[in-house]
């Protein structure tokens, strides 16, 4: 059984658990920046980035895909400033026109190109491919200490784990200016801290989060963590530090409990093939979420700051 679960299940889960992770924190500042939608965006923009990149190199390399978001990203900015200004109409609807549009855009290409030789088409642009993440050269837990066996693991697994790390240790570093200017960026601009700065590189770092984890777990995955876990956490508690823990404490419950209920909640109730992981990560999210809406320490405060 052991044997089992470390060459099957143990890298989607650990993929998954990294992914929503990386796209967790910063999802927080997001959320209390008024910005969550940023993440839908960069994971609409990410797919034709991807495509026109694999189209171009004919790989799926990590290098090139990153280059193609980056680029896609370019020119989703320009045409979301030409729109407003040309079309004097309010950011949030050339933001919904702009993104919507590349994503189709990228469906397309998708549908048109040759991509039977990789791992590449809308159903993993969309639920992203964990399932097929095994790990073939483990045997047992031993694998984890064997050289030849850590060398075959997917590689999207040391992939995520290099961004997740590296999401972590700019939360840490820029830990300060992150927190004074999400919450007064008057007062931010006042102490001289680079509010502009801090912004743009809030953006790239959930680029970078979103590209990283979009081959792995698709776009759905991370729409839901950029959003769910740290909304979640936000109902939780008043305190930022402690809203980031619960954020990651809600994102690994999602991927661990969202896999396990994907590959035996079918057997569970009668069925008899498992649903998308991916998809039942992000419900597990959603429930997570609807749960905090419910119980959440801190959801009178906020409703009635909102108003409501």
């Amino acid at each position: 059984m052991g044997s089992e679960f470390v060459q099957l299940s143990l890298t989607p889960i650990l993929i998954g658990v990294l992914a929503s992770i990386a796209c967790a924190l910063p999802g927080n500042f997001l959320i209390l920046r008024r910005q969550a939608l940023i993440g839908d965006a960069i994971s609409h923009v990410v797919l034709p980035g991807i495509v026109v990149a694999f189209l171009i190199t004919g790989t799926v390399a990590s290098v090139p895909m990153m280059l193609g978001a980056a680029g896609a990203a370019i020119i989703a900015v320009i045409l979301i400033e030409a729109i407003k200004r040309l079309g004097r109409i309010e950011p949030g609807a050339a933001m919904g026109v702009v993104f919507t549009s590349m994503f189709a855009g990228g469906v397309l290409l998708l549908e048109q190109s040759d991509t039977s030789n990789v791992h590449l088409d809308v159903e993993h642009a969309l639920m992203g491919n964990l399932e097929s993440l095994i790990w073939f050269a483990a045997e047992d837990w031993s694998s984890l200490v064997d050289p030849a066996a850590l060398a075959a693991l997917p590689a999207e697994l040391p992939r995520i784990a290099v961004v997740c790390a590296l999401v972590a240790v700019l939360t840490y570093l820029f830990w300060r200016p992150l927190k004074i200017s999400t919450f007064d960026e008057g007062f931010a601009r006042s102490m001289g801290i680079p509010t502009t700065f801090i912004s743009i590189g809030l953006v790239i770092a959930a680029a970078v989060a979103a590209v990283a984890a979009f081959d792995a777990v698709g776009s759905i995955i991370v729409i839901a963590m950029f959003i769910c876990p740290p909304a979640a956490a936000r109902l939780m508690t008043n305190q930022l530090e402690v809203q980031l823990v619960w954020s990651v404490v809600f994102a690994v419950l999602s991927a661990v409990l969202g896999y396990v209920f994907a590959g035996y909640g079918p057997l569970w109730f009668g069925g008899e093939n498992a649903v998308s992981a991916a998809g039942m990560i992000a419900t597990v999210s959603g429930i997570i979420l609807g749960l905090a809406c419910l119980f959440g320490p801190q959801r009178k405060r906020i409703g009635e700051a909102a108003g409501l």
